[in-house]
């Protein structure tokens, strides 16, 4: 006589509402694994550089200027030009070694992250696929493809595509070693996390939200000695291997001027911010919802798989809630600071809609119509320098004044206009366009006098020669409310209204620019040429 044991009852809130499931086709099963993987991974790449290439031709704006400006310097020289700059140096160098072999032409700048973007496809389908099954990796291929995220940034000459790919790296290898107890992953782990470090300080927050989700699996495993000598190795030595940075840390921390302390502040805007959009953030929680439920009960709250859907979901949520917390105290907030745990945001939506049946190819399905414009999330226009540029150039000759009245624009007027030309800001005289000196910019802003300043700098021009002044236009841009973006609206306005007036300068006729403002998504500008005269 057999028997049977019976079925625990399950709460029915925790029971999951029956969802038809679906199957690829009876003719993609017989093709080689190859050939179908293959297959399906050069469509997205395909799609995926389509989609994310359409701005690649598209201006610079400030903050790309001062990166290509950074890493126009030697290799040995970037590190301290980073010390006035406030970043870590992992990306300008890999953008350094970049444009010497490719150029650091707009394409060619964007190009990199470009391929840096479309890498995280194969590496999340590896991902999704080693840990959680094929379907994963295949559903972690298509959202990393068309990521709202990674299609924005895979257009600016910026450090969040490298960023984003550490952390998708790094949040794999936590799951095999510390998950699936692969601790063949434990030195790639700590490497990456070091990565992570010098490409971004605010990789410290996945840092921080890895070990939590690291805590909690140690509180949960009777294998506790093990794990947290793995872990105390892994995390330990990535802080040991970032020690070297430290020094110049403390210094960008305690003197550099944060510009952009605005930040989301009023409303947290995680995770929909990384996502790309409310919509998203929705299509994906409900095929989470249906397909975690069932992990939550007793007798599968121990699995592998239940851990692994656990940890992503702590590694993000404490990442976003410890950042928001110093953000708070330091009010310096943007959501694309934490590109290091969109991996974790995106494994966790294939999850959910690899095990959520017929909803999870809804929740696919609609993410991608959410995401396929690509004019919703990188905007063609984000300056227009070039414009004022190609309008004023042929006006100015060796040796003419260039002021920028936003200093931090003055790398960006530095990449577009003709060499051979002096740079200065309301500050004074700029001894390295190339890049922005942050070490107490605040302070030299507001000590910086503009009536002797504004002479001086006058007085330093022959007759004959000429002075362009490029105004920030400030009017209706959210950013000018705090202390830094105040201080240079009234300075800019105050040396317009100076320059405007001075008996020695004539504007020269025709000599404004642009002619046709096309809106930047960023900050524009206006700018017009005056001469000096006897």
């Amino acid at each position: 006589m057999t028997t049977t044991t019976p079925r625990r009852s399950v709460p029915w809130l925790l029971q999951a509402p029956e969802v038809p499931d679906v199957h690829a086709p009876r003719w993609f099963h017989r093709l080689p694994a190859w050939l179908s993987t293959g297959g399906i991974l050069v469509v997205l790449l395909a799609l995926s550089a389509l989609v994310r290439s359409r701005y690649i031709s598209g201006q610079l704006w400030g903050d790309e200027a001062i990166a290509v400006g950074i890493a126009s310097h030697p290799l040995g020289a970037i590190p301290g030009i980073l010390r006035l700059d406030g970043s870590a140096p992992l990306y300008y160098m890999v953008l350094h070694v970049w444009a010497t072999t490719f150029g650091s032409g707009e394409v060619a700048v964007h190009l990199l992250s470009l391929l840096l973007g479309l890498l995280s496809v194969p590496v999340a389908m590896w991902a999704g696929w080693s840990l959680f099954g094929r379907r994963t990796g295949m559903a972690a291929a298509v959202l990393f493809a068309f990521s709202p995220f990674l299609t924005h940034y895979a257009e600016e000459a910026q450090p969040y595509e490298l960023l984003a790919l550490l952390g998708l790296i790094a949040t794999a290898c936590f799951l095999h070693a510390f998950v699936r107890r692969r601790r063949g992953f434990l030195v790639p782990l700590a490497l990456v996390l070091t990565l992570a470090l010098y490409t971004s300080i605010w990789a410290i927050f996945f840092w921080a939200g890895a070990a939590v989700a690291l805590w909690l699996l140690w509180r949960s495993t009777e294998e506790r000695t093990g794990l947290l000598r793995d872990g105390v190795l892994t995390f330990g030595a990535a802080l040991v291997l970032f020690v070297p940075w430290i020094p110049t840390l403390i210094d960008q921390i305690g003197q550099t001027t944060s510009p952009w302390g605005y930040g989301d502040l009023a409303g947290f805007g995680f995770p929909s911010s990384l996502l790309g959009s409310d919509r998203v953030t929705v299509s994906l929680a409900v095929a989470l919802a249906v397909a975690a439920l069932p992990l939550a009960t007793r007798e599968r709250r121990g699995t592998a798989l239940a851990r692994m859907l656990w940890s992503l979901m702590v590694i993000a949520l404490a990442a976003a809630l410890l950042a928001r917390f110093v953000s708070i105290v330091s009010p310096v907030w943007e959501t694309r600071y934490l590109a290091s745990i969109l991996g974790a945001l995106l494994l966790l939506g294939a999850v959910a809609c690899a095990r959520s049946g017929i909803l999870g190819v809804v929740a696919l399905v609609l993410t991608l119509a959410f995401a396929a414009n690509a004019a919703s999330f990188a905007p063609q226009h984000k300056s227009d320098m070039r414009d004022v540029a190609g309008e004023l150039a042929s006006y100015m000759r060796p040796g003419d004044v260039v002021v920028v009245g936003q200093p931090e624009q003055s790398p960006l007027a530095y990449y577009y206009l003709p060499a051979g030309l002096r740079f200065a800001s309301p500050m004074g005289p700029i001894a390295h366009p190339s890049y922005m000196d942050w070490v107490d910019a605040y302070s030299r802003l507001k000590a910086a006098q503009p009536v002797p300043t504004v002479g001086a700098l006058v007085a330093s021009l022959r007759p004959g020669q000429r002075l362009l002044y490029a105004r920030p236009l400030t009017e209706g841009i959210r950013a000018w409310t705090q202390s830094w973006s105040m201080l240079v609206r009234r300075r800019a306005a105050q040396w317009g209204a100076l320059l405007a007036t001075d008996p020695r300068l004539v504007p020269i006729a025709g000599a404004v620019a642009p002619h046709n403002y096309r809106g930047a998504c960023c900050v524009a500008d206006s700018a017009i040429v005056y001469t000096r005269v006897p």
